[in-house]
């Protein structure tokens, strides 16, 4: 097993907020978009390697696009819900956004796939570094830097993992680890976040601390605990692989099977098969499967990306069919 068949995404993101205008609570539509003109033309001439970066207006965007922006965690739903006067600066490739306006400023966030939180951030460092020389932050010597929640006072770092663990999962066996992991200053929540459920046995383990403590302790910390829940996860699959071969490759080829084979297909039924091809391909169930394959697969699957893909707000009905038609598609090849 590797890395990457627990840990699916890394993610760094800065809250920062500028001296020169009030807290986004209190900042008008007029004064949000001069702040994302302000924001977007410090970046215009920075080099992030093959990152070339794009600006777009929230308020010009499709319902059905502002979702496939979640979906990819591009965005956080709160970003989405009032897009009046913000704005979103993102790379090609996904790995860095910024968004403009959301609780503060801005929310500086790197998505790597893997294990990458020293690279993640790394990279936000740098563009941080960038923001803070162009237009200056908000910072006090004893609070660190001023944010709108006192939650991310000090360092305004939210270090988080996306980790694949249908073993432990299955076992029962997450419910015990919150609370310990929670003592560790961490905490483990949904898919797209607090608040959010679970689908495909994929978590958000993230960093809660942002006071008193440095950056590299976060990342060090979390990347710790990780590596923990790690050794836990591949103990618990092989365990239950060596236990039950037949059941596991069952379950795995019954869900290539419907993804292979289906006609209509819901999200949620998309989403668990998934989760069973990740855990085939990382016991050596499934030969003809690349990672990269279930990455597209989950990319193009979501409600909001189909929706996107067909230029059109698609009833539940026609998504399903279409989700199923796109699965078979890329598994065809």
């Amino acid at each position: 097993m590797t890395e990457q068949d627990m840990v699916l995404t890394t993610r760094i993101r800065l809250a920062r907020n500028f001296t020169s205008y009030p807290f986004p609570a209190k900042m008008s539509p007029d004064q949000k978009r001069a702040l994302g003109t302000a924001v977007a033309q410090a970046v215009e001439n920075a080099n992030f390697g093959a990152n070339r970066l794009k600006v777009i207006s929230l308020e010009s965007l499709k319902e059905w696009e502002l979702f496939a922006l979640i979906e990819k965690h591009l965005i956080s739903p709160e970003f989405a819900e009032h897009p009046v006067g913000k704005t979103l600066i993102c790379s090609e490739d996904h790995t860095i956004s910024i968004m403009v306006c959301e609780e503060d400023h801005l929310r500086i966030q790197i998505i790597l796939s893997g294990l990458q939180l020293q690279k993640a951030y790394e990279l936000a460092d740098k563009i941080d570094d960038l923001f803070e020389s162009a237009i200056g932050y908000a910072f006090d010597p004893e609070l660190g830097y001023l944010t709108a929640c006192p939650t991310n006072l000090g360092t305004g770092l939210r270090a988080s993992v996306m980790l694949h663990l249908p073993a432990l999962e299955g076992q029962g066996a997450l419910a015990g680890l919150s609370a310990t992991i929670s003592k560790l200053g961490l905490t483990i929540r949904g898919t797209y976040g607090e608040g959010s459920e679970v689908t495909g046995s994929v978590y958000q383990l993230s960093n809660q601390i942002t006071l008193g403590i440095s950056e590299q302790h976060a990342i060090q910390n979390l990347e710790g605990v990780v590596r923990q829940l790690m050794r836990q996860e591949e103990d618990m699959r092989k365990m239950l692989y060596s236990d039950h071969p037949q059941q596991i490759e069952d379950r795995v080829w019954r869900s290539y099977g419907v993804l292979q084979n289906a006609r209509i297909l819901s999200g949620k039924e998309c989403d668990r098969c998934l989760s069973d091809l990740r855990l085939g391909l990382s016991l050596g169930i499934l030969p003809t499967v690349t990672p990269d394959t279930l990455r597209t697969l989950a990319d193009q699957t979501g409600a909001a990306s189909i929706c996107v893909a067909a230029g059109s707000l698609l009833q539940p009905e026609e998504r399903d069919n279409r989700r199923a038609a796109l699965c078979r598609e890329i598994l065809s090849k």
